[in-house]
């Protein structure tokens, strides 16, 4: 499936009546998902993020389009944000199995529907303009909607779509095609615009102008891909510096606040926090953890919640309001709610569920979970090892160790639920029709690939189980001496993962017509096992050695 994301950006921001009507429209369209609605009582402006399918998502954006003019008068609005619009600008954004060159195609295609059907003056900018003067969004909105009047008449600024004609009240939309970008301002303890500003221009790429020997020159700012300026947010009673990521791979989120806390504090001023502003992606939240913990010098081997809260804490984001992950990183909002996961039940939930009638989940699942244990008590005795009195010297190492066992943790976390699938997919092909010859080969097939697949999961849940064995077997020999018993209780699991597992792999085989395939995979199966069994009791011998007793 293809999916493509859209951020318009509404120039309303305190009605929420009016940005409802809105929202109202995008919902309205099948295929589409409202991610995130985002309003700004001092820019008086709403970021709205939704996804989806390109067709449903240019249908959505056409109707949002089309109801913020009938609602907005841009001859009333007032706000601290650059816009010359209702809807002041409209970007899609390729996010899986479309190209950008795919991007830029339903971007024009929705512009030229704006413009011939709304008759409204639409610009094309970044990736969807083919006239590179004319694809920078600041250049196409410089004089901003009070000196539209007179710039929609000029050759040069001659709409890409629509009418070259100066509309009152709806003013003009941009329409383009874009990476994915990051809004994000920074909050300083300034009221000064002037400071802000200034800040703003040592960052950002296209820096300022200077003169020297009597010339102009241009130079540039410490950060590349960042756009950014400086305003006073009444609302919050604190100056900012407002900054676009537009290259997060370049510049990420946790790089730019630190530029901005050094080009703030040389100014004499102090960042306070910060507030992002629409959606993030898991992986720039993660990395910023990640960032914050190395200049600690402490493991990034923890979970990604506990990373998440690390970014958060680090960078202010909750000092203007609540941060919550679950409305704000991108993956989260994407991912199916109705999905109940096995993984996110309580101890004692899950444990009810295993006792259940339900044959699911079963011994797969469970050694799964027994594996994501074993792996997790290695990875706690790496932490514990990185944070120990007299090692400081030693932290990178076993960091390192508790990022391998996170990852063998999170691997074995997904077969956990992934095994339960397959054993219900089993269940679903068994109970097809099967009244007539094309029935019959059919519901055959089925249960065939059903099976393949739920040898294939326990098969992995062997594998990673395995593999964890030599972050185990590290901390065994290397880590804290005063947690060696959870480093031999950890091989004790990872056995009973391998063994269970494999159980599973056995009995699922046996109703498998692919006899080449059967033999392969239990002939491995068989080598996985036996290295297991030896490595697990060469940990547990280091283990009893160490504890002695």
């Amino acid at each position: 499936m293809q999916l493509i994301e859209c951020v318009p950006n509404f120039s309303e921001g305190i009605n929420l009546g009016i940005i409802n009507q809105i929202t109202a429209e995008i919902e309205s369209v099948e295929g589409v998902r409202l991610l995130n609605v985002d309003p700004g009582k001092a820019t008086n402006r709403t970021v709205v993020t939704m996804v989806g399918e390109p067709k449903a998502v240019i249908e959505a954006a056409f109707r949002a389009i089309k109801k913020a003019g009938e609602l907005i008068d841009m001859s009333q609005h007032k706000g601290e944000h650059p816009r010359m619009g209702a809807t002041d600008v409209c970007p899609l954004i390729p996010i899986a199995n479309i190209s950008m060159e795919e991007t830029v195609q339903y971007a024009q295609q929705l512009a030229k529907m704006v413009g011939e059907e709304l008759q409204l003056p639409v610009y094309l900018y970044e990736a969807a303009q083919p006239k590179k003067e004319r694809s920078n969004l600041s250049v196409i909105r410089a004089g901003e909607y009070e000196a539209f009047s007179k710039k929609i008449v000029q050759p040069e600024w001659k709409p890409d779509y629509g009418p070259a004609i100066f509309d009152v009240k709806r003013g003009a939309t941009v329409i383009g095609a874009r990476d994915f970008l990051v809004a994000y301002n920074v909050n300083l303890n300034t009221t000064s615009t002037r400071r802000a500003n200034a800040i703003a221009f040592d960052v950002r790429e296209a820096g300022r102008n200077v003169e020297e020997n009597g010339v102009k020159i241009n130079k540039p700012g410490s950060l590349k891909s960042v756009k950014a300026i400086g305003w006073f947010i009444e609302e919050y009673g604190v100056a900012q510096i407002s900054i676009n990521l537009t290259n997060i791979n370049i510049t990420p989120v946790h790089i730019a606040f630190d530029e901005v806390c050094k080009k703030a504090d040389a100014r004499g001023i102090r960042v306070t926090g910060s507030e992002l502003v629409g959606l993030i992606p898991l992986k720039a939240m993660l990395d910023a953890g990640k960032y914050f913990l190395l200049k600690q010098q402490r493991s990034t081997g923890i979970s990604e919640k506990e990373l998440i809260k690390i970014a958060v804490k680090s960078m202010g984001l909750d000092e203007l309001s609540t941060f919550r992950p679950e409305e704000r990183i991108i993956e989260y909002m994407l991912a199916d709610k109705t999905d109940s996961k096995l993984v996110s039940y309580s101890l004692s939930d899950f444990a009810d569920e295993t006792a259940s009638e339900s044959p699911a989940p079963g011994g797969g699942s469970i050694a799964a979970y027994v594996g994501a244990l074993g792996v997790s008590l290695a990875t706690m005795v790496a932490n514990l090892s990185a944070h120990k009195k007299g090692w400081d010297e030693r932290w990178h190492e076993f960091s390192d160790w508790a990022e391998k066992g996170q990852q063998y943790k999170n691997e074995l976390l997904q077969l956990v639920d992934a095994d339960t699938k397959a054993f219900n997919h089993i269940m679903d092909a068994f109970a097809l029709p099967k009244t007539s010859d094309e029935e019959k080969t059919f519901r055959t097939e089925a249960i065939q690939a059903a099976t393949k697949y739920a040898i294939e999961i326990p098969f992995k849940v062997m594998q990673t189980s395995h593999a964890s064995l030599q972050v185990i077997r590290a901390m065994a020999e290397t880590g804290n001496p005063n947690s060696v018993s959870d480093a031999g209780v950890g091989a004790l699991c990872a056995r009973s993962a391998v063994m269970g597992a494999f159980m599973n792999v056995r009995i699922n085989a046996a109703g498998y017509n692919d006899n080449n395939f059967v033999t392969d995979i239990i002939t491995r199966g068989n080598t996985i096992e036996q290295e297991t069994i030896a490595l697990e009791a060469a940990i547990l011998k280091i283990v009893n050695e160490k504890i002695g007793v």
